[in-house]
């Protein structure tokens, strides 16, 4: 039992999180939401353009 494994703790600092600039808004010319500094989009949840993810593979057209 002289080969186990022994953890050992991280050396340095971890990097800190990117940041996007503070005071903004929601582009929707109807919504003044202020936006998170930590949120890279330029629109509130609500009206962010919708994102389909990417589906790999085949669709089967099964008769119903």
């Amino acid at each position: 039992m002289d080969s186990a494994l022994t953890a050992q703790r991280p050396i340095g600092r971890a990097r800190s999180p990117k940041t996007y600039g503070t005071g903004r808004v929601c582009e929707n010319v109807e919504c003044d939401t202020r936006l998170s500094r930590y949120n890279k989009r330029d629109f509130c949840h609500v009206h962010a353009p919708v994102k389909y993810p990417r589906i790999r593979g085949t669709f089967e057209n099964k008769p119903a």
